[in-house]
């Protein structure tokens, strides 16, 4: 067994080695702006870029950061994904803060989610992909985010979605109960779209949700995205 601190010092090298065998031109990543043959296809069904270890939900932010030009300012990202973290961390002119409070992922910050140590309106943009779904007290989570967001600054959002209502239940607390009706072991509910919209506007903020199909994107298909997704647009 190879240290944990060895291989993610190396792991873009040896995903560049790796790599080789899928080059093309049929696929595209747009993190790491590799022509691919084809991804990986994981057990979930999502195509992982063996370049770089985009998920589809990274090339949709990337691609949606880069369109709408809010790659700038003061930036804070709660668990990150080691891609994006690696290009944002290069990029000159913006203030990048990464955060994972249960250490799964490498970061700046060890910042808990529902007593964030900053002061108020001190982000541009914050990132929060997958977290609330996590978070228990997550009303007090999002009250937060709009603590620490300037006016006019965005939060990104986006979780695990249902149909229906919001589905939690305090009393469901072990981890094999939680993966049989949350998804996911340490998953403490299942979001709807519009159960999460409102309680972002409860919190204070205006939220705009972005939904994306697949069969309606020209580029999608080549950037190996999801069929569909949602990413809820917060905006203090």
């Amino acid at each position: 067994m190879l240290p944990e601190k060895w291989l993610n010092q190396y792991e873009p090298f040896i995903r560049k080695v790796y790599a080789h065998r899928y080059r093309g031109n049929r696929y595209h990543c747009n993190v790491c702006q590799t022509g691919l043959s084809k991804f990986i296809t994981l057990p979930t069904g999502d195509l992982l870029c063996p370049s770089c270890g985009s998920l589809p939900r990274n090339r949709r932010l990337w691609k949606l950061l880069r369109d709408e030009g809010w790659l700038s300012g003061r930036i804070l990202d709660f668990s990150p994904s080691r891609c994006l973290r690696r290009e944002m961390e290069k990029l000159p002119g913006i203030d990048y803060v990464s955060t994972d409070f249960a250490g799964e992922f490498e970061a700046q910050k060890k910042y808990d989610i529902t007593a964030i140590a900053e002061n108020d309106s001190s982000f541009d943009l914050i990132i929060c992909f997958h977290v609330l779904e996590h978070v228990e007290a997550d009303r007090q989570a999002m009250n937060e985010l709009y603590r620490i967001l300037k006016k006019g600054g965005k939060a990104l959002v986006q979780t695990p979605f249902k149909a229906g209502d919001i589905f939690e239940d305090i009393t469901i607390r072990t981890p094999e109960d939680r993966l049989k009706n949350f998804g996911q072991e340490d998953h403490v509910r299942v979001y709807s779209v519009q159960g999460l919209i409102n309680r972002l506007e409860q919190a204070g903020f205006d939220v705009q949700p972005l939904t994306y199909n697949l069969a309606e994107e020209k580029s999608g298909h080549k950037l190996g995205l999801k069929t569909e997704e949602t990413i809820l647009v917060a905006t203090k």
